[in-house]
């Protein structure tokens, strides 16, 4: 497909259509269902736990999540620790009054509208307080097995630096990513291509040195071990 079609960044070089299953192969490692790196027992728990990660890492929201959820496992306990529960025990991660909120108000919502289940259905899911496209994308994707793309940080990051889906923005990176990668890889790429660019594609100084989908990528700048060019 020519680039203009791709609706793709000022800069951005698409990477070819051929070798991105190469590249998300190689970047797989040998891992074919990859997990989110959240800490949850349950459906609820995920969407909590997403919700509770805007802006704040992984790590973090576990740490306050084993207290959450040993407190609230489910939608009626988190209804009844209320919002000023919650938000003593996620104090420590950023936007957490707003979170407090949104987490309390979704699950109350829950209980009214799904019987305290966790819908696989993109538009009620969006329609819970603090869910957007990316929450939804992700708990889609975990829990319901859907090849959808939460583009993050790394994603967005990913998809223009590699050239598998360049965007301006991150639906247009989205888009391209649903366009672009084989229909039997897209579940698993949402979590390869995060996973890569948490730990190697990283936002600072890409470690092209040890990617082992490097010789797909179009990055020009590509660095040498500890940095070199």
């Amino acid at each position: 497909m020519a680039a203009s079609k791709e609706k793709i960044g000022k800069r951005a070089r698409l990477m070819k259509r051929a070798d991105i299953g190469a590249f998300l192969s190689a970047i797989a490692g040998g891992n074919p269902d990859p997990k989110t790196e959240l800490e949850y027992a349950t459906p609820f728990q995920l969407l909590v736990a997403v919700v509770l990660s805007a802006q704040t890492t992984d790590v973090a929201v576990n740490r306050v999540g084993k207290v959450l959820f040993a407190q609230a496992p489910d939608p009626a306990a988190m209804v009844a620790l209320g919002a000023t529960g919650i938000g003593a025990v996620i104090k420590s991660i950023g936007l957490w009054q707003a979170k407090a909120k949104n987490v309390a108000a979704l699950a109350q919502l829950l209980l009214e509208r799904h019987g305290g289940e966790v819908p696989g259905d993109r538009a009620a899911l969006e329609a819970l307080p603090g869910v957007g496209r990316k929450t939804a994308n992700v708990v889609l994707n975990e829990i319901f097995g859907q090849p959808t793309m939460a583009v993050d940080t790394h994603i967005f990051r990913l998809g223009n630096r590699t050239g598998i889906a360049p965007g301006a923005t991150p639906r247009a990176v989205e888009d391209a990513l649903l366009r672009r990668v084989p229909k039997d890889m897209l579940k698993p790429a949402h979590l390869w291509l995060i996973l890569h660019g948490r730990y190697v594609c990283k936002a600072r100084l890409p470690e092209c040195y040890r990617c082992e989908g490097a010789s797909f990528c179009t990055y020009g700048e590509k660095t040498g071990e500890k940095g070199s060019k």
